[in-house]
This record gives structure tokens, sequence and C-alpha cells, in this order.
């Protein structure tokens, strides 16, 4: 194809963003993490070039939890495997589809992550997800450059006339004559609901704020949340391991809804949408099954408002083979840190989950073949976060604004990390500033992925100058 692209050069930079407050989930608690950032310069067959940007959370905690090595360890790699994909994509590649860049380059990583995990911790490999975490700022960068390049929108470049293979190439035969362009909206919805993180040591209640609180100007508590963006639909973390601290969380965090809709007579939802993220915490399915029980004993109404459960048990699916099918009766479960490919997808689908989630961070490469083959399937899918920031925010507000996900987005950065926005908020304040519930997306928009570049003073500069200082700092370049 004319539109294909060959890849010249992807420089990587890293930018160090700290929590306005801890985010927890699962066993693990977030403070301070690097983003990611990489920019590709590519060709068409045009002989045109071009420059494509991406971002992505470097989250080990979250992408390996349990290892050997330390968290700083786990962290310096991920960092490093960036930096060797992006020398992998550039290494004596042809011309091609940006899919078919990362679908033909996908063993290349798997071996730098072998490679790179038998110098820190020999006999123990870093999960693929977190592979895939790590290559995800030169996977969007690929994308947005190949958008660049042909002065189009990327989202209209995943079908017959862009593409010079069907899906069958990666996925079998029953995928001939299939595209991504069969599950992709022709044009950004215009607003989109966001879901709103609840995290472990959220605070719900004003009431319940220390007089020490933070006095930045953004709310310190649920309800304030509430108040000032309106927001319905709320993801609530649990324990997993405490039956009655979960089942009091969820409960409160609908009557924190009700009572300050009530309050403040806002015009919002008359119910919210809540979704319960175990994050693999509990043991066996039977404790989900127990959870949803009660919960509907105990408060039928938190109960209808729930809308599914998200991942509960371990992420290798293998492990037990646990049959889901007694939560995805009452409700549906998610399977999301145990999905890095398609099979796991089937895998998924034979132990009785009920849908996918959906995550930028698993590059977008690997999330259009999942969203086909999950469309293909009828199986429903969430488009949810990684506490995404900056261009990593639009990256995930976008794919979900080009699908057709349960009910919305999860949009977490503007709680956790807002001074990472910061940059980004002069060209796309309908993503930084929640109003009614909703990102509004209409500044998504123009070639490549709808970033915008251009429009933020001082982007490439504030970048460069922020990786230097960062790896001036890291103490194996000391």
């Amino acid at each position: 194809m004319i539109t294909d692209i060959k890849v010249h050069e992807v420089q990587t930079f890293l930018v160090p963003a700290a929590c306005r407050t801890p985010l927890s989930f699962g066993a693990v608690v977030v403070e301070e993490l690097p983003i990611g950032y990489a920019s590709a310069t590519v060709e068409n067959r045009a002989g045109e070039v071009a420059t494509g940007w991406g971002a992505m959370f470097l989250m080990d905690l979250w992408a390996w939890p349990s290892s050997r090595a330390s968290h700083e360890q786990k962290n310096k790699l991920m960092c490093d495997l960036l930096e060797a994909y992006a020398h992998a994509v550039t290494d004596g590649g042809d011309f091609a589809h940006p899919l078919a860049v990362f679908l033909d380059r996908e063993e290349d990583l798997r071996r730098a992550n072998r490679e790179l995990c038998d110098r820190l911790t020999p006999g123990e490999e870093m999960p693929f997800l977190g592979a895939l975490v790590a290559a995800s700022p030169v996977d969007h960068a690929l994308h947005d450059a190949f958008g660049n390049v042909n002065g189009m929108d990327s989202y209209l470049g995943y079908g017959p006339d862009h593409m010079s293979f069907d899906l069958s190439r990666y996925l079998g035969r029953e995928f001939a004559a299939v595209y991504p362009s069969q599950f992709l909206r022709e044009a950004y919805s215009p607003q989109i609901p966001i879901f709103h993180l609840v995290g472990g040591l959220d605070i719900l209640r004003r009431t319940g704020v220390p007089e020490e609180h933070l006095e930045d100007g953004l709310p310190n508590s649920l309800e304030e949340w509430i108040e000032r963006d309106g927001v319905f639909c709320l993801k609530v973390k649990l324990r997993g391991k405490d039956m009655d601290w979960d089942l009091e969380r969820t409960i409160a965090v609908s009557q924190v809804y009700h009572d300050t809709r009530g309050a403040t007579k806002q015009d919002l939802a008359e119910s919210p949408f809540l979704t319960a993220d175990f994050n693999e915490q509990c043991e066996s399915p039977d404790y989900v099954t127990e959870y949803l029980g009660r919960l509907r004993e105990q408060s039928p109404a938190a109960f209808s408002e729930l809308l599914y459960i998200e991942q509960p048990t371990e992420r290798d699916l293998l492990a037990h083979r646990w049959d889901m099918r007694g939560i995805s009766d009452p409700k549906p479960v998610l399977v999301d840190e145990s999905l890095t490919s398609v099979d796991d997808l089937r895998l998924a689908v034979e132990l009785g989950w009920s849908g996918i989630a959906l995550k930028s961070c698993k590059c977008l490469s690997s999330d259009l073949m999942l969203l086909c083959a999950a469309e293909q399937a009828g199986i429903p899918y969430a488009i949810q976060d990684l506490t995404n920031p900056s261009l990593a925010l639009i990256e995930s507000v976008g794919l979900a604004a080009r699908t057709d996900p349960i009910k919305g987005v999860e949009t977490n950065s503007r709680q956790f990390f807002p001074q990472a926005n910061h940059l980004i908020g002069k060209a796309h304040s309908g993503l930084c500033e929640i109003r009614d519930g909703y990102a509004r997306t209409a500044s998504i928009s123009g070639t490549g992925l709808g970033f915008q570049i251009e429009h933020m003073r001082g982007f490439t500069n504030y970048v460069q100058e922020a990786d230097a200082v960062f790896r001036g700092a890291r103490p194996d370049n000391e």
C-alpha cells in the first residue's frame, strides 16, 4: 500500500510523575512512576516523512506485581525494554502497516524481554503484560506517525483501502475478509461517560478529610468529586480478602452518590453505575459468589447498580482453570490482567468469563486485534485505564470514542496525576475537565491519533528536558 510506513528513527524519553495522593489497588500502593514517551519518524511509499508520538506509564507495580526483583529493578527493566523495542522496530524493517510492524515484531519483543530478564533475575521472566506496557509508547507513536505521514485520521486506516492483508494472516481463516474498520466508528463520539476510580485509600465523605488536607483546588473526597464533576460511573477498588470491608465499601460508595446527588439536586443519572475491581486478590471465585449474594441481601440497590466484576482471581488462567460461571450468571465478570492475546481471550471464554477489559497500555495494535476477536464472538468489552496521563489519556479516550465499550471509559489521571496533564490540558480541556460525568472529545482531531501536539506549546522541549534530568538522576547513571 502507498500508505505503508518504514520506520527511520524512534526516540524514547522518561518523564517522572508523582501521585497527588497515593493510589491503592490490589496489594500495592503507587506513589511515583515514570511516563515513557516515544517519538517515531517514518516514511511512506510516496517518500513523505512525518513524526508521531506515544506515551504510557511504565507501571511495573501493576504489570509485574510479584518478583524476586525490587520495584526499582523491575521499573528499570521496563524502561530498558522500551528502548530495546524502539531499536527493534527500526532495525532493517521494510515498508508495512503499523499493525503488521507490531505483529511481525512480537517475537523481537519477547526476545528482548527474555534477554533483559536474564541479566536481572535469571530464571524469571517479566510477564508479557509488562512487555506490552513497555512497548506501548512505541506502538502508539507508529500508529500516530502512520496517520500523520499520510495526512489522515489513523483510525480510518484500518480497512482494505490501507491494509494489504486481512486478519486471517494472524487470527486464522475464520477472519478472512475481516478488518478492524468493520468494528470502528467513522468519527469520535462527541462525548463519553467517564469512570471515576475509588481507590482503597480514597476518602468518601467531606467530613472524613483530615485538617492537613491538600489545598490545590481539587476535591479531597468522593463526595466533592461528585459535586464538582458530576461523575456517575464509579469503579470501586476492593480487597478480595476482607468480605465485611468489601461489602461496606461498595454500599458506602453507592450511598455517597445518592446522598450527594440528593443534597445538590444535580441533574445526574438516577442511579450510579458501579464496577467492582478485586485486582486478582480473591483466592477463588467462591469469594465473589458470596460477595454478590450478600450484597444482594444487604443492599438490593447497590447490587442492581453493579455493572460488572473485574478480574477477581489470579492472572494465570491455567493455574486453577477456575470456572467463572458462578459469577457470570448474576453479574458479568471481565478478564483484565490475564488478557494479553487472542488465545487468552479464547481460553477465558471457555472458562466462563463474560467479557474483556481493553487497555491502551497493552498496545493499540494488540487492542485492535482483541477488539475484532471480541466483536466477532459477540463478547462485550470495557475500555479501562492505567491511570493514563498526558498523551496516554488521549490514546485511551480516543480508543473508547471510536468503539462501543460498556458504558464509558476510565480516566483517573485527573485524580492522581493531574500535574502530568498540564500540557495536554491546554489543547484538550474537554478530556481533563470533566463536567456532568462526561469527557468531551472535540479536541481529538486532525491527523494521526489526534494529539494536536502543535497546540501544546513547549511540549517537546518539556519532554526532552525532563528526560535528561530523570536519566541523569538514576542510580545506574551516577
